[in-house]
């Protein structure tokens, strides 16, 4: 069932999970993530950055995220992940998604406000849900590099009038993670996460969660967190399957028999992170 991301997370903020959000590239892919939601009965985001809207194609991603919904036994919103672009963004509502990212993040507070609102009034007139960033992430995600000595927490006051201003319907927040994969443990800042939930009324988004450790992800959700991204995660494990498939059987060239064990990991992953994100049976 095709669903809105705002849909997914109010239940999940009402009742203290998260929703997974995992990137998604090729069909292999799309498909561990839903055999996951329902072998788990989670609820769940397929979402595709602008480079894997570059690598396959919107008409390709739309077409597989709108199937797998429609046929899956669980809810499931096909969602834009970190649209900087808007005419990218409008393309990404044309061809079906239900809910899409404007980062402005890279603007000044006023600019991202202005830019958030232009992309939320067409959006919502549609039906579309819309996610925001305020604060810098740090590290790199596909096109989008920020230094780490460039990388800013979010700012609750600036948050507060980000989303009455604006009318956004979740925001993603700066709290020490990071894009792609760490050379150390992260440390989130905790205390800022509950300053947020308790100003904000949207639910809050954690980008750059691989990698971060279970019981650091556990207690992110217990103080708002509502949706979590995952890519890294999957990037690695779909990489080890390929890789360990070769090693063993280095003359096969069926990609059925190659991707298969890539996906499988996958789905493995997938299952682990939707049990810390307690979204388990929450569909």
């Amino acid at each position: 069932m095709l669903v809105t991301g705002k849909e997914l997370l109010l239940d999940a903020q009402k009742r203290g999970y998260a929703v997974g959000a995992f990137n998604v590239n090729n069909m292999e892919i799309v498909q561990a993530i839903i055999e996951a939601a329902e072998e788990t009965n989670s609820p769940v985001i397929l979402q595709a950055s602008q480079g894997g809207i570059k690598y396959a194609g919107v008409e390709y991603i739309a077409a597989l995220g709108k199937i797998a919904a429609r046929n899956a036994k669980v809810p499931v919103a096909l969602h834009l992940d970190h649209g900087t672009d808007f005419d990218q963004v409008m393309l990404c509502i044309r061809h079906g998604f239900t809910s899409v990212m404007i980062d402005g993040s890279r603007f000044p507070l006023d600019e991202n406000i202005a830019y958030t609102k232009k992309v939320i009034e067409v959006a919502h007139a549609v039906g579309v849900s819309v996610e925001a960033e305020l604060g810098k992430i740090g590290g790199t995600e596909d096109h989008i590099t920020v230094d780490e000595r460039d990388a800013t927490f979010t700012d609750p006051d600036e948050a507060l009038r980000f989303v009455n201003e604006t009318n956004v319907d979740f925001l993603a927040i700066a709290v020490g993670t990071a894009h792609g994969v760490y050379k150390g443990e992260p440390k989130l800042d905790f205390d800022r996460i509950k300053t947020l939930r308790g100003i904000l009324r949207v639910p809050l988004v954690l980008h750059g969660s691989s990698g971060v450790p279970e019981e650091a992800l556990k207690k992110a959700i217990s103080l708002g967190i509502a949706k979590i991204n995952i890519d890294t995660d999957l990037r690695i494990a779909f990489a080890d399957g390929v890789k360990n498939f070769i090693k063993e059987n280095p003359d096969n060239i069926d990609p059925r028999k190659i991707l298969g064990p890539a996906k499988s990991m996958m789905k493995e992953k997938i299952r682990e992170k939707m049990h810390i994100f307690g979204s388990v049976n929450k569909a």
